[in-house]
């Protein structure tokens, strides 16, 4: 029997990649994920904002409503009192936040830097721990002289300190702080590294902070128009999709969807291939989540993407039809409906090796969830002659599936009384030369199965 008539193979088969994350990537990773220093003049990502987040209510209601000059701030700093202190360090961390062109290379002249250190050290004071590391985040997203004013200041190793800190605000900010300083460039990046930040963070990255935490941020960011930000942002989502139905599922509710579609239609490959990355992730996921995807219009524009000029869009492109294509029969009729059969039929026949093997993917998927009428549907649009021609390609498993799409189409078509016909369409395309020569194949399994074709389809 072949493996296309049961259901769990098929799923393990065709659609494996989206049930083990593991054997997926292995599959299609297709482009190298650079690490990317946000430029100095585009503040907006690595400065905490807050109209974008606002500090712990506990903090707020510490410090009293009044806003300090620069001058008070300096002399409150200094002062022996931590709520003092942290009234002052919260008005520094409000002016280093709020105004559009904030006063950092103020407060470095003013040498608040060292100040703001030691504050990150005062443990029974959390909340002014989160101030301090609030405004040297903001500092560190200045100039690399402002971000080395901090390093030079002795904030690294406090900062990773922090990272222990059992209030997550904390250790939240701790991160964002150094992500600024090892984001500067391979010297600090080596400094963070040095000072063995490393187990610090993937102690935290092990730990239960949610995603759906993040998720907020990053639909907003998706709006943004600066096309670094749309591409980190895009990678992000690329990888939070790359896993469980569950987690794509909480991507998906954000309502993201359109907009990843819009984005793949760009023509900056920084955004385009980890928005289709992003596309073809979430349909791996369940039938449900691969129809939100339709409905988003992922199939209006995936057609273009098959003819794209780059190889490896292509390959991408045609790895997300054929997840498509691995669903039931109304996903298949879909396919039909937007036209996407012709550009499927190109591929295959005058596509590169690597875009033709996600083709024929795309076939057997089809196959094996079609209605017999949208498996001649297939037919009809001369998918066999490319089909028949692949089988002289040295790949054994590409071949073996092959096979086992022609044996199906096969069987189908003798419960309908069309073997007849479907062996003569074979047969003129030279199909039977090519399946009679493989019964000699070194590989048991394709021999086994062109002799299983051949008695029982062709032997009179």
């Amino acid at each position: 029997m072949s493996t296309l008539d049961v259901p769990e193979e098929r799923l393990r088969k065709f659609k494996y990649r989206g049930k083990d994350a593991s054997m997926r990537r292995q599959q299609r990773i297709i482009v190298s994920v650079e690490l990317r220093k946000a430029r100095k003049d585009e503040q907006v990502l690595k400065r905490r904002n807050i109209n974008h987040v606002s500090a712990d209510p506990a903090s707020e209601k510490i410090a009293k409503r009044v806003d300090l000059t620069l001058d008070e701030i300096i002399k409150s700093v200094n002062s022996s009192d931590p709520v003092v202190c942290f009234q002052a360090t919260q008005a520094a961390r409000k002016m280093l936040s709020r105004e559009r062109n904030p006063p950092l290379k103020s407060f470095v002249a003013a040498g608040l830097i060292p100040r703001l250190v030691e504050f990150l050290k005062w443990s029974l004071h959390p909340f002014l721990q989160f101030e301090a590391a609030w405004a040297l985040t903001n500092i560190a997203s200045g100039t690399s002289d402002q971000t080395r004013a901090v390093v030079e200041g002795g904030a690294v190793l406090p900062l990773i300190e922090l990272l222990s800190s059992p209030h997550m605000t904390v250790c939240e900010q701790a991160v964002w702080a150094l992500g600024n300083i090892a984001g500067d460039g391979s010297e600090f990046r080596d400094v963070v590294i040095a000072s063995n930040a490393i187990p610090h963070l993937l102690a935290l990255v092990s730990s239960a902070i949610p995603v759906r935490q993040m998720l907020p941020i990053l639909s907003q960011l998706l709006q943004h128009q600066d096309n670094e930000v749309l591409s980190d942002t895009c990678w992000a989502l690329s990888y939070l999709t790359d896993g469980c139905n569950e987690r794509i599922g909480q991507v998906v509710h954000t309502g993201v969807l359109p907009r990843l579609v819009d984005l793949m239609t760009r023509s900056e490959l920084s955004i385009l291939i980890p928005s289709l990355r992003t596309m073809g992730n979430v349909v791996t996921g369940t039938d449900h989540q691969t129809q939100l995807a339709i409905n988003a219009g992922l199939l209006t524009v995936l057609a273009p993407l098959l003819k794209h000029s780059s190889i490896s869009i292509q390959k991408e492109a045609a790895w997300t039809l054929s997840n498509v294509a691995a669903g039931p029969h109304q996903h298949i009729q879909q396919l039909i409906a937007f036209n996407m059969l012709p550009p499927l039929v190109d591929i295959l026949k005058d596509g590169e090796f690597r875009v033709q093997r996600e083709a024929v993917w795309t076939v057997a998927n089809f196959v094996s969830g079609a209605t017999v009428d949208q498996i001649f549907r297939l037919v009809h649009s001369g998918v066999m002659e490319p089909l028949l021609n692949l089988l002289s390609v040295p790949d054994v498993r590409m071949v073996n599936i092959i096979l086992d799409v022609i044996a199906y189409i096969l069987q189908k078509a003798e419960r309908i009384c069309e073997k007849e016909n479907m062996c003569i369409l074979i047969e003129e395309l030279g199909g039977i030369d090519r399946i009679e020569a493989l019964q000699l194949h070194e590989n048991h399994q394709i021999s086994q199965a062109a002799q299983n074709l051949i008695e029982k389809h062709f032997g009179e």
